[in-house]
This record gives C-alpha cells, sequence and structure tokens, in this order.
C-alpha cells in the first residue's frame, strides 16, 4: 500500500539466542497517532530501536515512506522516556541542541526552537534552566526539542511515565490538543491502556517475548478528544477491549 508512512512487515530480532520480536506487522498511515502496548519485556523498546535505525531487523522489513529505515534516512525523530535536559544548558539552547547537532547554525537553531515556545506553553522560560522548570514543563521542552527537527514520524517511548498522576493526566490532554493541531505521524509507546485509548487511533497490542501484534484495535472514538471523554461508555468499553487482549481473554 503506497499511502503508508511507516510499513513493518515480518520484522524478527534476535540477540544470539534470545528472541525478542518474531514475525511482527505494523502499519501507521500519514497522520495517524498509533499506540504499541504490550507487558515488560515483549520488545517495545527493541521495536523503536528498529525503527530510528539504531538496530537492524534480523528479519523482515521496515519501511519509513517506503524507504529503509536507517540512521542516514532522517526520517525518525526520537523521544525518550526522560527528557534528558542538559542543566548547563538554558531551556532555548536545550531545545535548539538537535538541530545544531545535524549541522544548522546556533542562531538558525534558536529562532526555529523559539518560535514554538508560546504554542507549547514555555513562553517566557527560554532564558531558564531545566531545574527552574516543573515536570510537565520539562516534558514539553523535551517534545518541543523532537519536533522542531520536523522529521515525519514521531517515536514516543512512554514520554510521562515518570510523572505525577495529575500531571501525566494534565500531559495526556495536553498532547491530545497539540496532535489535533499539528497532526503528527505519531508511535507512542505506553504501559497506560486509559493513555493509549484517549490519545491514539489505533492501539497495536503486543504479545509476551517474542513480541508479535496479536490484535490491532481501532479506538471508536471522535475527534477532537479531552477529559469528558474518560467517562464515555464508549471510552470505558475500549480500554476493557485493550486490556482483555492483553490479558488473552474477552472482558464484557
Amino acid at each position: 500500500m503506497t499511502d503508508l508512512r511507516l510499513d513493518i512487515h515480518g520484522v524478527g530480532k534476535s540477540f544470539g539466542g534470545l528472541e525478542v520480536l518474531r514475525d511482527l506487522d505494523l502499519a501507521v498511515r500519514p497522520g495517524e497517532f498509533a499506540a504499541v502496548i504490550g507487558p515488560s519485556g515483549s520488545g517495545k523498546s527493541t521495536l523503536f530501536n528498529l525503527v530510528s535505525g539504531l538496530d537492524t531487523p534480523s528479519t523482515g522489513d521496515l519501511l519509513i515512506d517506503g524507504e529503509p529505515a536507517d540512521l542516514r534516512s532522517g526520517q525518525v525523530a526520537y523521544m525518550p522516556q526522560k527528557d534528558l535536559l542538559f542543566p548547563w544548558r538554558t531551556v532555548l539552547d536545550n531545545t535548539a541542541l538537535g538541530l545544531e547537532a545535524q549541522g544548522v547554525r546556533r542562531r538558525e537553531a534558536r529562532r526555529r526552537a523559539g518560535e514554538l515556545f508560546g504554542v507549547f506553553g514555555l513562553d517566557g522560560f527560554q532564558g531558564s534552566y531545566p531545574f527552574q522548570l516543573s515536570g510537565g514543563m520539562r516534558q514539553r521542552a523535551a517534545l518541543l526539542r523532537t519536533v522542531v527537527l520536523e522529521r515525519p514520524v514521531l517515536l514516543l517511548d512512554e514520554p510521562f511515565g515518570a510523572l505525577d498522576s495529575l500531571t501525566r493526566t494534565e500531559m495526556q490532554l495536553w498532547l491530545a490538543d497539540m496532535w489535533q493541531r499539528y497532526r503528527w505521524t505519531v508511535v507512542l509507546v505506553t504501559h497506560d491502556i486509559r493513555e493509549a485509548v484517549l490519545l491514539a487511533d489505533t492501539v497495536h497490542v503486543l504479545s509476551p517475548r517474542p513480541g508479535t501484534v496479536i490484535e490491532r484495535i481501532q479506538v471508536p472514538l471522535p475527534r477532537p478528544r479531552g477529559i469528558d471523554d474518560l467517562t464515555e461508555p464508549a471510552f470505558a468499553a475500549a480500554e476493557r477491549h485493550v486490556l482483555g487482549t492483553l490479558q488473552g481473554r474477552l472482558i464484557p
């Protein structure tokens, strides 16, 4: 299919005698928000390393916009679990760092990153340092640093996992609003079923290791989504569907 942004077909990955992924299929269309959820050790981080080109599959094909994924493709921006902001750099300098690493001149990198500060709720904190920001603001800065690279696919690896429950909910709602505005192509790894259902168009459920997609669940909720959707019967039904698939049984 030519309209796929990310096309993973029959991918397997082994490390010595340890088989981590087996015959994994996953497809994401341009502008789609896909979530990947599975038990610990099911190969979620390995999958992201393959998509980002940090590693190569043992079997199968992995294409981004029709081209093989590798470090030279420049097709993927990867936001890890921790914000990884350098404490000695200002917030503006941190958000411009990825562009500078790509060879963009410092002044131009700062200009491009600075244009997003208002949208990301960080205006006025350009000259601040990471220790002066709340946890949610640090994650917004980390996401800004990721999206300013303007790569076609964003990989988000449990970006809110370290936050407290209230802040995590606020950030999930904020990200839902940001995606509605920009329609990035996103692949989110999460252990949070509610987060997956709130944010994603599709939820790809992985089996225990060796990980493979055992079900692709279409989230039956209209866009845009907000806090009121959390109490909708359709939302609860989607959560039960994901949980039942993870546990290998149907939950009514």
